[in-house]
């Protein structure tokens, strides 16, 4: 046997759709039934004051009164056809027909009809109770009597000169004439709720449309998924992720972004006024393409930042702004480039002792035992390796020595001389090294750069490091001068500091790093409460400029090696 395969379930908007409709009946019905009771009840009660009013004419009218009590006076009751032709009747007629009642009945102390519309019912005991209006009280009554249902009134009927009560009049109006009178004014009634029963559809169907337009023809288990999604991969990811609205708000601002920038969660600040730097909001202007990756500082680090344009079926949703952390890379690049000079520099001693080694077996085979004793006392003299950087043993911290005589080994290769400066003295330990490596590593590849391009034929790059001793660690200031230019005419000493600022003549590669390094270094200083700054611009021809760095809490031991050293 086949299965039919189960209907899909109605989206949400359409569920919504016929749901608002279905209220929107229901209101429309339950206002015209209201209204319509209403007017109902109100011609009704007009109905009842009419009959009221009749009623109490024709009960004060002195010949009815009269013929009431002479007729109550006489023993038993008139027969039909005398009380027919009578004037009772005669006048009861002419009060209905002129007022256009269902009837107009008077009857005697005991409730017999004396009057009636139907000439058959006189002498008849009246169908409804008459005995509140022969005790003498006026009522209003809705009731179904011999000729239909009807809202009438009960008057009684005085003996003239006397408050003896000797019959009643009842007069009524018919409810049939009263639901006509209903019907013509409910015609209003049913234009006015079919016009309202339009509008909410019109209204039901817009909001559908918004709806869809709003939640993105999304389902609401489609939605909460989604939310879910997002917000499990925009915090489990490295890298920063800023959503910036169509409208111009920050819709996304994720955890790594807060790090990376180091800012708060800013979600719902308006993009142009958020405290992010300048690249960014750049990114994000109009007539950019996006895509392009751009490099700036923040938080102590070098960030690759790139837009892109997010799109939903040709509706703009905004900019997605991405965030990667280089800093670590960049450093991870530094020390790396450090052991490739240094395993350059051990190759280069490994062919130079090999060569050494082919000096001694040859004294040996042709007997020149003395000058081969004398050439291995020069070897060790020497030591097995030297670092081309003059007083290197002033750096007593092994960390400084290696990456110091690792740069001087670069150096040497572009014609640079690297030495360090006779006020140098560094006796504690570096606690922090890959901001030490940062910030010196910026300032010694910049001078020796500046060495390289600069116009003096002596080439060098003289390096000064001392370390302050502290409580809560030592401070470390260090001193960069080389034998270039100097800074350009018209350069500001600030402006060297700036993201992006550069002097180099080649062309600069995109996302190559270059134009951060000091930026970062001063930025990392500050960030420990130190600074970067230049305190000689140069000159054309040499020297060139001077370059200071502080880094607080970098050292540590200073102050207990200093003290040793002053006891002895």
């Amino acid at each position: 046997m086949q299965r039919t395969a189960p209907r899909p379930p109605l989206r949400f908007s359409t569920q919504t759709l016929l749901l608002q409709l279905a209220v929107v009946l229901l209101v429309v019905l339950l206002s015209a039934a209201v209204h319509a009771w209403l007017t109902y009840d109100r011609v009704g009660s007009e109905a009842e004051n009419r009959a009221l009013t009749l009623a109490r004419t024709v009960a004060s009218d002195p010949s009815v009164r009269a013929d009431v009590l002479a007729i109550s006076r006489q023993e038993g009751t008139p027969p039909p056809s005398e009380l027919a032709a009578g004037p009772l009747m005669q006048e009861a007629e002419a009060a209905r027909i002129r007022t256009g009642a269902l009837f107009v009945v008077i009857t005697d102390e005991t409730g017999l009809r004396l009057a009636h519309p139907d000439p058959l019912r006189l002498g008849e005991k009246v169908s409804t109770d008459p005995s509140e209006a022969l005790a003498g009280r006026e009522v209003t009554t809705r009731n179904t009597g011999t000729l239909g249902p009807s809202a009438g009134a009960k008057v009684p009927v005085y003996a003239p000169d006397s408050t003896s009560v000797v019959g009643e009049v009842s007069v009524g109006y018919s409810m049939e004439t009263v639901g006509q009178s209903v019907a013509r004014d409910i015609g209003p009634v049913a234009m006015t709720a079919a016009g309202a029963l339009l509008a909410g559809v019109l209204g039901s169907f817009l909001l559908r449309r918004r709806l869809q337009r709003l939640t993105l023809g999304l389902e609401p288990e489609e939605i909460s998924t989604l939310v879910h999604d997002q917000v499990a991969v925009l915090q489990g990811v490295d890298d920063g992720v800023i959503g910036v609205s169509a409208d111009g708000r920050i819709s996304v601002f994720n955890a790594a972004a807060q790090r990376l920038l180091g800012l708060p969660d800013l979600a719902g600040t308006a993009w142009e006024n958020a405290p992010v730097p300048d690249q960014l909001k750049v990114l994000t202007r109009p007539g950019t393409s996006g895509g392009e990756a751009q490099e700036l500082v923040a938080g102590g680090r070098v960030l690759v930042a790139n837009a892109r344009k997010a799109l939903h079926r040709r509706e703009d949703l905004g900019w997605v702004v991405m965030l990667r952390d280089r800093t670590e890379l960049q450093e991870l690049t530094r020390q790396l480039d450090a052991v490739g000079t240094m395993s350059t520099a051990l190759r280069a001693q490994r062919h130079e002792f090999a060569n050494q080694l082919h000096t001694l077996a040859g004294f040996m085979s042709i007997g020149q035992h003395g000058q081969a004793r004398e050439y291995l006392a020069q070897l060790v003299a020497t030591g097995p390796l030297k670092f081309p950087v003059e007083q290197v043993e002033l750096l007593q911290d092994p960390y400084l020595q290696a990456f110091v005589g690792a740069k001087g080994v670069e150096a040497d290769e572009r014609g640079v001389a690297l030495r360090i400066g006779p006020e140098t003295l560094v006796r504690g330990q570096v606690t922090e090294a890959q901001d030490v490596t940062t910030v010196l590593g910026n300032l010694l590849d910049n001078a020796v750069n500046a060495a390289v391009a600069g116009s003096s034929g002596d080439r060098w790059v003289e390096l000064e490091v001392l370390d302050e001793p502290g409580d809560d660690g030592g401070t470390l200031h260090v001193v960069v001068a080389d034998s270039g230019d100097g800074l350009a005419e018209g350069t500001d000493a600030e402006q060297v500091f700036a993201e992006g600022f550069t002097t180099a003549t080649g062309p600069v590669r995109a996302g190559g790093g270059q134009g951060f390094g000091l930026a970062l270094a001063r930025q990392l200083a500050r960030r420990r409460g130190g600074d970067v700054k230049v305190l000689d611009r140069g000159s054309p021809g040499g020297p060139g400029a001077v370059f200071m760095a502080t880094l607080p809490h970098t050292t540590a031991g200073s102050a207990s090696r200093k003290g040793n050293d002053n006891d002895g």
